[in-house]
């Protein structure tokens, strides 16, 4: 039997921790290639390169296992792998991450890591996004490993379920030890104090990106953040249709009647 195919991802590009645990789970479940930024692309969600080419570089092949480089964005790293890079092979499975980071709350709109897997959804490819709460890259990621093999192995078994649905996996920061996974809702937020503004030494100013998320009900017991902040693995999954159905009816109220 032939094994499953996984395309690998990221936003941080293959020199980060994550990806490289990510690739080492998954080369024990299938034969893997990877497709990730030269550079760092943190915060490009689905953006995609237009007014200039994209250049691959393949870095590592062995049985099993190919790497490439793409000078683009996360979601070029994608679109690049499925047109060109596979040779027209399709994955079975595409992962993102691991994340230096949280991809929770409505960081899911801004991230590169949910890029990633938007884009295979968008294909009908089963797709997993991994992140983790700290910033840093030195994070020591074992206490991840155990859930991520799970969830690898289980969507490996049921790719049916993932068909139209991508999932949103992160990990809470500050934790050996987790005290276990829910299925949770994406929490309702906003950023405070977004930037800090400066003076530069010529005088002139400046604005550096920085901010404070805050949910609008830390209260509601079925968010990410909320199991997140208490050590659970929160695992929300995810549609790209962005379509409000239920406002359809008074939508076309407001505009019709």
């Amino acid at each position: 039997m032939a094994r499953p195919l996984i395309l690998i991802s990221n936003d941080d590009g293959l020199d980060f921790p994550g990806i490289n645990m990510l690739i080492d789970i998954a080369r024990a479940l299938g034969e893997v290639v990877v497709v990730a930024p030269m550079e760092h692309q943190s915060g490009m969600s689905s953006a995609i390169t237009i007014l200039q080419p994209l250049r691959a570089m393949k870095v590592a092949q062995e049985e099993g296992y190919t790497a490439w480089c793409v000078s683009g964005t996360p979601v070029d790293c994608m679109k690049l792998a499925l047109d060109q890079l596979l040779g027209g092979r399709r994955p079975d499975l595409v992962l993102s991450g691991i994340n230096h980071g949280y991809n929770a709350g409505i960081s899911t709109i801004y991230s590169g890591t949910m890029g990633v897997v938007f884009e295979a959804s968008l294909r009908h490819i089963p797709a997993i996004a991994f992140s983790h709460g700290a910033i840093v890259k030195d994070i020591d990621f074992t206490p991840c490993r155990p859930y991520i093999e799970d969830i690898i192995k289980r969507a490996l078994v049921r790719l049916d379920v993932l068909r139209d649905v991508c999932l949103n996996v992160n990990f809470p920061c500050d934790r050996e030890t987790y005290e276990g996974m829910k299925i949770t809702t994406t929490a309702q937020g906003h950023w405070e104090q977004e930037y800090d503004h400066r003076i530069d030494p010529h005088g002139r100013d400046y604005y550096w990106l920085q901010g404070k998320y805050v949910s609008d009900d830390p209260a509601d017991d079925t968010t990410d953040f909320y199991w997140l902040h208490r050590g659970w693995v929160a695992v929300t999954p995810c549609r790209v249709d962005q379509t409000a159905h239920d406002a359809i009816p008074s939508v076309t109220s407001l505009l019709t009647d």
